[in-house]
């Protein structure tokens, strides 16, 4: 699924215009990334959580020539589905 695969969802669910629900979707994708920014994490009570993790550095290979390098620190979000969107995929 893509983007506008979403927005067309969501125009037809919440019976909106699809430039509508494109502003709804933009507008909280957005939000989520800034939350995730500031506070590094996000729970929606049902859905999930989303949380910005630290990978540390660590040592991996080069596929190429198989020579080691080191992989530097980064972050990474993870999402942790809730209780409710576990059942409802089962």
């Amino acid at each position: 699924m893509t983007k506008a695969d979403l927005i067309a969802k969501v125009a037809e669910l919440a019976e909106l215009k699809k430039t509508e629900a494109e502003k709804v979707v933009t507008a909280c994708l957005d939000a989520i990334k800034s939350i995730l920014q500031e506070d590094s994490k996000l729970t929606i009570t049902g859905f999930g959580t989303f949380e910005v993790v630290e990978r540390k550095q660590r040592k991996g290979r080069n596929p190429q020539t198989g020579e080691e390098i080191i992989i530097p620190p980064s972050k990474a979000v993870k999402f942790k589905p809730g209780k409710l969107l576990k059942e409802a995929i089962k």
